[in-house]
């Protein structure tokens, strides 16, 4: 019986994919968040409800918006909608451009959470500024600055959809 390799680990003298490193970069500030978001007595909140609240604009957002901003669908951002809300980081509130929706906002207690995720951010960040020197990372930054904004902006993601895999362009 053959085995599947796992493609989480290297191979001595292969290099990982470009994708395995930013995955590894983002799950070790992620790990970094949650770690001290649970020191700080909010073990409660999980990285998937972390990626729908982080989306979260600060006059509220439409249920749809944030599925789409997430990049989760409507039930699964509907379903960790209602965790937080339970949880009390966030609240529903009536839409005040229409009566039939709602937005969802961010409560006292998510507001709480916020200054602590930031504080981690920006000193994994100086610690890899230290790690990298500050050239190299302001390069980093760019170049991802400039993936971002190919892939994960409304109009890319709207490029990518409408296009064929082969007929994707970086323009």
């Amino acid at each position: 019986m053959t085995q599947t390799p796992d493609i989480t680990t290297r191979q001595p003298g292969s290099q990982a994919s470009v994708a395995a490193l930013l995955f590894s970069a983002y799950r070790a500030m992620e790990s970094r968040i949650f770690g001290a978001l649970s020191q700080a007595g909010y073990g409660d909140v999980t990285p998937a409800q972390g990626r729908v609240f982080r989306v979260i604009r600060p006059d509220g957002s439409r249920l749809t918006e944030l599925a789409q901003a997430a990049r989760v669908t409507k039930q699964t951002a509907g379903f960790l909608v209602d965790q937080l809300v339970r949880a009390g980081y966030v609240v529903r509130v009536p839409d005040p451009a229409d009566a039939r929706a709602r937005l969802i906002k961010i409560a006292p207690k998510g507001s709480a959470v916020i200054p602590i995720g930031a504080a981690v951010v920006a000193g994994v960040e100086a610690e890899w500024t230290a790690l990298l020197g500050k050239e190299r990372m302001q390069m980093l930054r760019e170049a991802l600055q400039v993936l971002w904004e190919a892939t994960d902006t409304p109009s890319a993601l709207r490029r990518h959809q409408e296009a064929p895999i082969d007929e994707v362009v970086v323009a």
